[in-house]
């Protein structure tokens, strides 16, 4: 019986693992404080040309089992593919939609222009300017290495050892996307480290690395910075915002170390985004340097397999073999193609195929639509 019983017992914990998994996160767009921005006056007007496809429109008309929930494709100038089942719960907020881990990538994309402004020298600086940083690994290391997710961390952190990219190894209900960075810093098991042979180590950590010491270097410009980019030059139509670690912020206890790169807007606002950096790029602005640089300065992911997640579900995070500057590169299939593309939790995707002009934004539920013939199939299209 006894036996019978641990059976069942370990049954039932390995179904809740699978389940914890796999599980949505929770959709809280406003259970944060946030550094919000503002809706342009001048917000850029898309123009359409659309068509209807097919195949888009099998897998958004069966969202309870694809989780697809809203579909972009920007070419030639306009947008060609809008398709779209947003949840109630979604539309009473004006359409807001997390970013998961495609705000990685915009944290990088507002470091850019926190070098742009002046703030920060290069990318290739040392971080050995703040104080948040003393006794970790992370001290005196190349902001490109942070940037690459090639600090040397994984003994500590990251998806490459411990199958999460949040959790920081025997901290078992830590996580960084909810803990001030200083504090995170300060723990016994980050303290007194020293890097490993530097590989590709995805994680949530290094990423809020970047955006807390951006927001150290910019000092009281940090809001002014934030307006610049999104406000000003992405041009949203709506509200936009980053969320920080804490609940009922208490600026006397924290007053800096807050940043997260949980984003949140709506669809129309994500592609506004990709579209400006696509005329970054184009135009060779400051910006458009910047990722040029990053591009060119990517690594070697050295995946083992190509073949998508545990439940044989892709996306391009999976399908892509170089990782720079917060961004996945090198799609398979596609490499010799310039293709800058965000990918985040659940299968939400923003990927710019600078070489056609083209755009897709991907918003979904659960990672279960079919993301070659949706997403892979497109880029291909000459």
């Amino acid at each position: 019986m006894k036996k019978y019983l641990i059976s069942i017992l370990f049954s039932f914990l390995f179904i809740l693992s699978s389940l914890a998994e796999h599980q949505n996160e929770p959709y809280e767009p406003n259970g944060w404080d946030k550094f919000l921005v503002k809706g342009s006056q001048n917000y850029y007007k898309f123009q359409s040309e659309l068509v209807e496809d097919q195949d888009v429109k099998k897998e958004i008309d069966n969202s309870q089992k694809t989780g697809l929930i809203s579909y972009l494709l920007f070419e030639d100038d306009k947008i060609k593919i809008d398709q779209e089942n947003l949840p109630n719960y979604i539309k009473i907020n004006n359409g807001i939609m997390p970013s998961h881990s495609v705000g990685k990538s915009l944290v990088s994309y507002v470091l850019g222009h926190a070098i742009c402004e002046g703030y920060i020298d290069n990318i290739d600086i040392t971080l050995d300017d703040w104080s948040v940083l003393d006794g970790t690994l992370y001290k005196s290391q190349k902001l490109i290495d942070i940037l690459n997710m090639n600090a040397g961390d994984q003994k500590f952190i990251g998806e490459r050892k411990f199958n999460s990219d949040n959790k920081i190894q025997d901290v078992r209900f830590l996580n960084v996307n909810t803990f001030p960075i200083k504090d995170a810093m300060q723990l016994d098991i980050l303290q007194s480290t020293k890097k490993s042979k530097p590989v590709y180590n995805y994680n949530a950590l290094a990423t809020n690395l970047i955006m807390n010491y951006t927001i150290f270097k910019t000092g009281d410009d940090w809001q002014k910075l934030l307006n610049k980019v999104f406000n000003e030059h992405v041009r949203v139509k709506d509200d936009v915002w980053f969320h920080q670690t804490v609940q009922n912020h208490n600026s006397s206890i924290h007053p800096r170390e807050t940043g997260r790169y949980s984003f949140y807007a709506n669809r129309y606002d994500y592609l506004r985004i990709g579209k400006r950096i696509l005329d970054d790029w184009n135009n060779d602005t400051c910006v458009g340097k910047y990722l040029k640089t990053i591009y060119e300065q990517r690594i070697n992911k050295n995946k083992k397999s190509y073949k998508g997640d545990k439940m044989g579900q892709f996306s391009v995070s999976q399908y892509s073999k170089k990782y720079g500057g917060q961004f996945h590169f090198d799609v398979i299939g596609l490499a010799k193609k310039k293709i800058l593309a965000m990918d985040g939790f659940g299968g939400q995707q923003l990927i710019v195929d600078f070489d056609s002009g083209r755009i897709i934004v991907v918003h979904s539920l659960d990672r279960h639509y079919n993301w070659k013939k949706i997403v892979h199939k497109k880029l291909k299209q000459k």
